[in-house]
């Protein structure tokens, strides 16, 4: 029987056990965790514009079908979970990882499909910084996520389109796709806290795979098993679900799920920086400034959970 994943107290206790010499503390890092959750948006940048040579040959439906399983299929060969020995509150925990994964794509492509990236992004992020505002409990935290609330604002005026004249039901499709984000914050770190390395991400990836394989197939068919297509599939796989998807689980035993939440606003400043730099699109004083916006709200938040674990616990009485 696999042994659950150690709690991020225990896991920061033992390795503050093991490197305190007699004249001093060592204490976690906040930087691991943080480049974990960069490095993964990063990836899901290029992930995103792999997916957008595919959606014409398979359609929306059918991109997270081939992005989902082409995930599950290398995580199960990768991780190989064993499936006895946990309880039943465990594999529902699981079963929900599946379904925020499942309704958190499915959405998203489906806006995509409908509205430019950026806006659908600036969109969707809305969703961790609402989770930042209703789970906090310090008042700085508030303060952290409506800086990056205005710098997503300021974004989505990118190119000088805004919000306005976009498709109705692609912003909503955006906007569920935010709330989905959320949940799958939430249950990303209880499967991590449940079960050993990734393993509970593989299993949710199957799941998620399962949910969303009737769509796919009746949207594309057998144009689902051409090979230059499964090729672009599995690309699309790896980076938007496999390597995304295991660093966000590996920094959530770390960092708390509000500052995980808000530096999920990294997301839409990643994909504008990316236009910038690799498509060489024009980027406005405007743009820059929101950018900056979301940088120093999710700077603040790291610096501020950074401080709070550097605080003194209080003398015993």
């Amino acid at each position: 029987m696999p042994a659950p994943s150690p709690s991020p107290t225990h896991t920061a206790t033992a390795t503050a056990a093991q490197s305190t010499g007699a004249g001093g503390s060592a204490r976690p890092s906040p930087l691991g965790p943080v480049a974990l959750v960069v490095s993964a948006g990063i990836s899901v940048q290029f992930g995103a514009a792999l997916a957008v040579m595919v959606m014409p040959r398979v359609g929306a439906a059918g991109v997270v079908t081939l992005r989902l399983a082409a995930a599950a299929v290398v995580l199960l060969l990768v991780c190989r979970p064993k499936v006895r020995g946990y309880s039943r509150s465990d594999w529902t925990t699981v079963v929900w990882f599946g379904v925020t994964m499942a309704g958190m794509n499915g959405l998203f492509y489906q806006a995509i499909d409908r509205i430019p990236l950026g806006p659908a992004v600036t969109l969707e992020v809305l969703g961790p910084l609402a989770l930042s505002v209703a789970v906090s409990r310090r008042l700085v935290n508030l303060l952290w996520a409506g800086l990056a609330l205005a710098g997503v604002v300021l974004l989505s005026t990118h190119g000088g389109g805004g919000f306005g004249g976009l498709d109705p039901l692609g912003a909503a499709l955006a906007l569920g796709a935010g709330g989905m984000w959320a949940a799958y914050i939430v249950f990303s770190a209880r499967t991590g806290r449940r079960f050993p390395q990734a393993d509970g991400l593989a299993l949710a990836m199957a799941v998620a795979a399962l949910l969303s394989l009737p769509l796919g197939v009746i949207e594309a068919g057998s144009d689902l098993l051409l090979p230059g297509t499964l090729a672009l599939g599995v690309g699309v796989a790896v980076l938007s679900s496999v390597l995304p998807y295991t660093l966000e689980l590996l920094a959530l035993r770390r960092l708390p799920a509000p500052t995980f939440a808000i530096l999920m606003s990294l997301e839409p400043a990643i994909a504008a920086a990316a236009g910038f730099l690799v498509l060489h699109q024009a980027m406005s004083g405007l743009d820059a400034l929101a950018i900056a916006l979301v940088i120093a709200a999710s700077m603040g938040a790291v610096r501020s959970q950074s401080r709070r674990r550097r605080a003194p616990a209080p003398a015993a009485a």
